[in-house]
């Protein structure tokens, strides 16, 4: 079941919670209600992959706990930040090679989907403890058109 709040004013957050599933295309279409349709593959994939990472690594799949989606929208900046109930996480650290568009771990292992939100969000951001992912994504002044169309 997915809880969400009545919305507000586009400036204002809002708050929706689901219980630790895969099943996420319900959520998703609801996420992105407010995103300009030419960036929904590129922003449902990101979105898709920071979910089931606090769904399945989070919560460890456990229907019991809460998975919490806050997001924004103000002047074509869309924020989100994505809470799971779990240990925490210590993510690597991550540097940009600002002279290519690699993408530079220090850590012998990064996955899969830390290396899709640092390519499609221009911010990716975890709280000190580890529970809260913040992403953001500036679509008007983007330096590019989506990558999937």
């Amino acid at each position: 079941m997915v809880g969400i709040l009545p919305r507000r004013a586009s400036a204002q957050w809002q708050v929706m919670s689901f219980a630790s599933t895969l099943y996420l295309n319900p959520i998703l279409e609801l996420l992105l209600e407010v995103v300009p349709v030419e960036w929904h593959m590129e922003v449902r994939l990101g979105l898709q992959e920071a979910l089931v990472n606090a769904a399945k690594h989070g919560n460890k799949l456990d229907p019991c706990k809460q998975v919490e989606v806050r997001y924004q929208v103000t002047n074509n900046d869309f924020a989100w930040v994505i809470v799971d109930q779990g240990p925490g996480f210590s993510p690597p650290q991550v540097r940009s090679n600002h002279n290519s568009d690699c993408w530079i771990c220090d850590e012998q292992e990064c996955g899969r989907g830390l290396f899709i939100l640092h390519q499609l969000f221009d911010q990716v951001r975890w709280s000190d403890c580890g529970t809260e992912l913040h992403l953001r994504k500036q679509i008007r002044h983007s330096r590019r058109s989506p990558y999937v169309t």
